[in-house]
């Protein structure tokens, strides 16, 4: 094949997966299996991996590519991405109609969901997507490029050669796979994702495209901030116009002329919201012509022209039946009620927890009881309160005095709100505690994920962490689902993972207390594990982002027999257990920093051990002896008072930054 026949080529495998991209993606009706499609892909990578001249970053292969980055890019925005004012009751929507008709004569409206994700810019240059970018503070964001090529629905080339053109539109992570990666986190004991929109927001700032892949974000656009080449005269005309051009644009806009039009548009969007595959959190009702916009104006803050009317949450009655009892990773027994099925946010809800016995005292919530339950978020579900006592109701419910799994008695430590089993041995601490080693924040070992370890549990093929390395392809084979080919590449991964760094190990052994961030400062601080475990309480104490409790937990868990017994194992089956320190940085000495809101991957404890192994202090809270405030999603008066004082604000990827 000469070069030009290679171009020709290239472009048509272009075009076809363009075109299986949108039937696939945004018009969800795929007309070829996964397996032709990979075919076409493969074919065009080994093409463009011959001929690099011919290589795009429009190219439906460069989706995933590239290095993870250790920083995110700012940008500036050329047109400000704004916010709405909020409206809360059909009052108030009837009001903003009534507002807009006083200055404008007939005036026509769009109603659309309001998607409950992350507002995103996508900025186009002769048709090519250039930039992708978050919102930020609305004037300046980040640079999230990479990570939007991840999503299948965001075309890289528009079928216009149009000269400028950016577009708005909300990243969101479906429910099916918010509920599947929630299911993966709990069995594993990390700190589950509060809704689908925190865990799209943690997605698109993730630094390695590849995670973000794995998340299967999806984006609806719903405005057009600026265009060269052809103009607009409504806001319906503009969202036509995209869905056109191949992007997939808020379902369900209406254009109406009327507040009883509106408020019917509201009341349908209000009864499937449930049943939609996505989270909507509310409706957006806009003045459509795009001239009168002008005629109405602004606030300092929002458009006069438009309102987003938010749903109230939804509340439900039931009968509490039972209260379960789960036996957790750490040894935590959690409280589970169970009750009348109750249909909330679209689905049957039977379960919530109950958290601890302080929970239930301070509700008295008994068997027998109506109970108030909503979803949180519209996602999981909780217990609110008693709503009525019944005359079967049961009084005092207290959690059992003795472990149900293993019969151990549990024990409830000075200044926790935690029951917990002591016995580092009961069954079902140690089903959890071999998923978490083998989890992403510990080993990662690939494939070996929660339906796998508790099915090799099962059967008997391990019952502690150290049996993991003494599977062969034969065990895994007598596993359900398993082929040869499968059984050896699982086999691998495990063999793969014994050259992990100690610090992985180390966070894999499952002490309480102690994560990635500070297992690695225990690393950097005494070396190999002999050292870790000859270590005395004095010396752990006296780590930088180490406290009374923290060197108590590194101690107590690392001489117990078990825990003893379980590392000589490891080392006997040729896991690493030495550890190349890694010489810190001065780079935060005498500066004094206060943290605020909820970091993207950090957090707060790993965030204030990074800056106190870098020389800097913590604060709790803000004055003039504060150099910077680190701060996250939701800050509160902390970020305003910084603000007032002048202080420089940081957010987690400037704080790396300065790191690195």
């Amino acid at each position: 094949m000469n070069k030009q026949d290679a171009k020709n080529r290239i472009d048509k495998l272009t075009d076809i997966l363009n075109y299986h991209n949108r039937k696939y993606y945004i018009d969800d009706n795929p007309e070829i299996e996964d397996y032709e499609y990979d075919a076409l892909m493969r074919e065009l990578r080994a093409l463009e991996e011959e001929y690099p001249e011919f290589l795009s970053d429009a190219s439906p292969s460069q989706r995933v590519g590239g290095a993870p980055i250790s920083a995110f890019k700012k940008v500036t925005h050329r047109v400000q991405m704004g916010s709405l004012q909020d409206v809360f009751s059909f009052e108030q929507v009837e009001e903003f109609v009534n507002r807009i008709k006083q200055t404008i004569n007939n005036p026509k409206f769009t109603v659309e969901p309001k998607i409950d994700g992350l507002s995103v810019s996508l900025e186009y240059e002769n048709g090519v997507l250039t930039c992708g970018s978050t919102r930020g503070d609305g004037f300046v964001g980040e640079d999230i490029t990479a990570n939007i090529k991840t999503i299948g629905s965001v075309p890289l080339k528009i079928n216009d050669d149009i000269p400028l053109l950016e577009v708005r539109g909300e990243v969101y992570m479906p429910k099916n796979v918010f509920y599947r990666i929630v299911s993966e986190m709990e069995l594993t004991g990390e700190q589950p994702f509060k809704n689908p929109r925190n865990a799209a927001a943690g997605s698109l700032r993730q630094k390695d495209p590849k995670i973000a892949a794995s998340r299967k974000l999806d984006i609806f656009v719903f405005n057009v901030q600026q265009v060269q080449g052809f103009e607009f005269t409504s806001h319906k005309e503009s969202l036509d116009k995209l869905g056109e051009l191949g992007f997939k644009v808020v379902p369900r806009y209406t254009l109406v002329s009327s507040y009883e039009e509106v408020k019917k548009c509201i009341d349908e969007i209000g009864k499937i919201r449930f049943e939609l595959p996505y989270d909507i959190d509310g409706v957006v009702i806009k003045l459509d012509d795009i001239a009168l916009r002008e005629q109405v104006g602004y606030t300092s803050k929002v458009p006069k022209w438009a309102v987003a009317y938010k749903f109230p949450p939804e509340e439900k009655v039931t009968r509490l039946l039972d209260i379960e009892i789960n036996v957790g990773r750490t040894g935590v027994i959690t409280p589970v009620a169970v009750f009348e099925p109750v249909l909330l946010a679209g689905t049957s809800v039977s379960r919530a927890t109950l958290h601890n016995q302080d929970f239930i005292t301070e509700r008295s919530i008994a068997i027998g009881d109506d109970i108030v339950v909503r979803k949180a978020g519209d996602i999981i579900p909780e217990v609110l309160s008693v709503a009525k006592k019944n005359s079967d109701s049961v009084l005092n419910y207290n959690l059992p005095e003795y472990c149900p799994v293993c019969g151990t008695k549990a024990v409830r430590e000075l200044g926790e709100s935690a029951l917990r089993c002591p016995n580092a041995l009961c069954p079902a601490q140690v089903l959890r505690s071999i998923i978490y080693f083998a989890s992403k924040p510990a080993m990662n070992i690939d494939g070996f994920g929660p339906a796998v370890a508790e099915a090799l549990f099962e059967n008997g093929l391990i019952s502690t962490i150290a049996d993991i390395y003494k599977l062969t392809a034969s065990d895994v084979l007598t596993l359900e689902g398993f082929k040869e080919k499968s059984a050896n590449k699982l086999i691998d991964a495990i063999e793969r993972s014994k050259s992990n760094s100690l610090d992985r190990l180390l966070c894999g052994l499952g002490i309480r207390n102690i994560g990635s961030a500070s297992a690695k400062l225990l690393c950097d601080k005494f070396g190999g594990i002999d050292n870790i475990l000859s270590a005395s309480y004095d010396d752990i104490r006296g780590i930088d982002g180490f406290g009374d409790v923290m060197a108590k937990e590194v101690v107590d868990a690392l001489h117990e027999p078990h825990m003893i017994e379980l590392i000589e194992s490891l080392k006997a089956c040729g896991v690493n257990t030495n550890y190349e320190k890694v010489a810190k940085s001065n780079t935060f000495t005498g500066k004094v920093f206060v943290l605020t809101g909820t970091l993207p991957t950090l957090k707060r404890d790993e965030a204030k051990a990074i800056i106190e192994s870098h020389g800097g202090k913590v604060s709790s809270s803000v004055s003039k002896k504060t150099d910077y405030v680190l701060a996250g999603e939701d800050a509160g008066s902390k970020l305003a008072k910084a603000r007032d004082l002048g202080i420089e604000i940081i957010d987690e990827n400037a704080f790396l930054a300065y790191i690195n």
